[in-house]
């Protein structure tokens, strides 16, 4: 069971996974680059694979960035 009483647990956590989520996006991003200057033949579907996972990435990047950051009205 999850122990509530350890919110810097949770922290670490999310901390932890942003940065590995941050460090896949870098090297989908560099790895789409890389393939787009010279584009191997048949190979659109590979680009839109990754382009697609590059996109989710980003996704859950934005809602651990939320989060660890919660926006709260002053």
């Amino acid at each position: 069971m999850n122990d509530s009483n350890e919110p810097s647990a949770d922290v670490t956590s999310l901390t932890s996974r942003l940065a590995t989520l941050t460090t896949e996006h870098r090297d989908l991003d560099a790895v789409i680059s890389q393939i787009s200057s010279a584009p191997p033949p048949g190979d659109e579907l590979l680009l839109r694979r990754l382009k697609k996972r590059k996109l989710l990435v980003k996704d859950r990047i934005a809602i651990i960035q939320r989060l660890l950051d919660p926006d709260i009205p002053a």
